[in-house]
């Protein structure tokens, strides 16, 4: 059984947020679907909805305060990687930290974060277990 079944967040503008979250589910192997009121990424049982926020006039969530912290995808290479981050940035997000290792969480650790105007960060990630290391 999956840890989890979906996720389920809220933003300003969902035409903006659906332009800028597509190229990146899309890369990472999910599939789109609208529906009245939300738009949803999902590949196999796991799914990541969007839907739009009650009031528009909300401040953007900041990392670092209570809530949500970041979303962290676990792909098969420092190049996916690399185009991960390439096409999120492409499609609006901004730039928190460039494609680096990170030696402090493991020798093989290899991520970068980016965040949209609604104070959502996503890190994409690659760290193999030691044995098959590049």
């Amino acid at each position: 059984m999956a840890l989890f079944d979906h996720i389920g967040i809220s933003v300003r503008d969902l035409a903006t947020s659906t332009a800028q979250f597509d190229p990146v589910m899309t890369m990472l192997g999910c599939t789109r679907e609208d529906a009245d009121g939300s738009v949803s990424w999902y590949r196999g049982e796991e799914e990541l909805i969007l839907y739009p926020a009650r009031d528009e006039e909300s401040p953007p969530h900041r990392t670092g305060r209570v809530g949500w912290q970041h979303l962290a995808f676990a792909v098969d290479s420092r190049e996916d990687v690399d185009r991960l981050h390439d096409a999120a940035i492409e499609a609006g997000w901004t730039a928190v930290r460039d494609p680096k290792p990170y030696p402090r969480f493991s020798d093989r650790y290899y991520a970068s974060f980016v965040e949209d105007d609604n104070g959502v960060r996503l890190e994409f990630m690659f760290n193999p277990p030691r044995e098959s290391a590049d």
